[in-house]
């Protein structure tokens, strides 16, 4: 009877591993749906911002990638939970100024679309004298913007980067052509604009990590995976089809590693909304050994390789069917 019962609970133990990996792999089979059908850049939802009146009152067109009616308004478009791929076309509120702002545009591209993300200066007048230029890139991440947007200090701490992930893609695929190499210029809308100098390029991310928050809410992350393409080069017919493979593990002694690759991207900072439902930077601290199992997936595309309020004034990356490969 004692010996039943060890083989019971063996077996039970091992039905209940089964049960677990079954139900991980149906939750990576479900998030990979739901990235790649974003991905094809089919559905958009329009919203009809009504600008505030002090701004001169202007219906300001943003897009989501979502599906739905058109809305109008001065409150945030709702976000569902299907909608994994967020582009930086936002509504901001500032001391009850209510702006938008869409960098990132749908495109016919045959039957259907694609996304153009460009670099663009958003400009405002205030009671029909002050003028304010703002520059903006065109990026779509895997994640949320929190709208309202309230200032325009630390952009990175309006947005909650990632989302969560379990699987282990070889690589990612789409379609792609760009306009890229403009010269660099700074603009806040509280400071004059000013030419940096040097080029500005987009590029496309895709990091997987490992999470971990502790008792305080602080988050932590280990590198499990990299993908990273800057495009360099101007391309005026689609290329599709391309594929960029994520590598697993601690890539940084590879000889085609470049800083950008690394667990700090310049002024990057990446930031997340944690159990407690406040926004913290997520720290990396190292990278993960090629088995580990990832937590979360930032998926980072941009037509500027640039930290907030900087860019190539005019660079353009068209994108179209990015797809996870496993």
């Amino acid at each position: 009877m004692k010996r039943f019962r060890i083989i019971c609970i063996i077996g039970a133990a091992l039905l209940l591993i089964l049960l677990t990996s079954t139900e991980a792999s149906a939750q990576s089979a479900c998030m990979d749906s739901l990235i790649n059908r974003a991905g094809r850049f089919e559905n958009w939802r329009v919203y009809e911002l009504e600008e505030s009146g002090i701004i001169g009152g202007n219906i300001k067109t943003i897009y989501k990638l979502s599906e739905g009616d058109t809305l109008r308004g001065q409150e945030p478009c709702p976000v569902r939970e299907e909608d994994v791929l967020s582009p930086c076309n936002i509504m901001a509120n500032v001391v009850g100024v209510i702006k938008g702002s869409n960098s990132v545009f749908p495109e016919a591209r045959g039957d259907g679309y694609c996304a153009r993300l460009s670099v663009i200066m958003e400009k405002v007048r205030v009671m029909g004298f002050i003028d304010m230029e703002v520059l903006v890139q065109g990026t779509i991440l895997s994640g949320y913007f929190n709208e309202p947007i309230k200032d325009t200090k630390s952009a990175y701490t309006k947005m909650d980067c990632g989302i969560p992930y379990t699987g282990r893609p070889s690589a990612v695929r789409y379609d792609y052509k760009a306009e890229v190499g403009n010269p660099i210029v700074r603009s806040t809308g509280f400071s004059p604009r000013k030419e940096i100098g040097g080029k500005d390029y987009p590029y496309i991310a895709v990091y997987l990590q490992h999470r971990e928050e502790d008792d305080k809410g602080n988050v932590t992350a280990t590198r499990v995976g990299t993908a990273y393409r800057i495009f360099s080069d101007n391309v005026s017919e689609w290329v599709n089809g391309e594929t960029l493979e994520i590598r697993y593990g601690d890539i940084s002694s590879e000889e085609d590693f470049m800083p950008e690759m690394g667990l700090k991207n310049g002024d990057i900072v990446y930031y997340c909304k944690n159990s407690k439902g406040k926004i913290v930077p997520i720290k990396e601290k190292g990278w993960a050994e090629a088995d580990q199992t990832p937590t979360h997936i930032i998926i980072w595309i941009s037509s500027s390789s640039g930290e907030a309020f900087f860019g190539g004034l005019g660079n353009t990356l068209w994108m179209d069917n990015f797809q996870l490969i496993n």
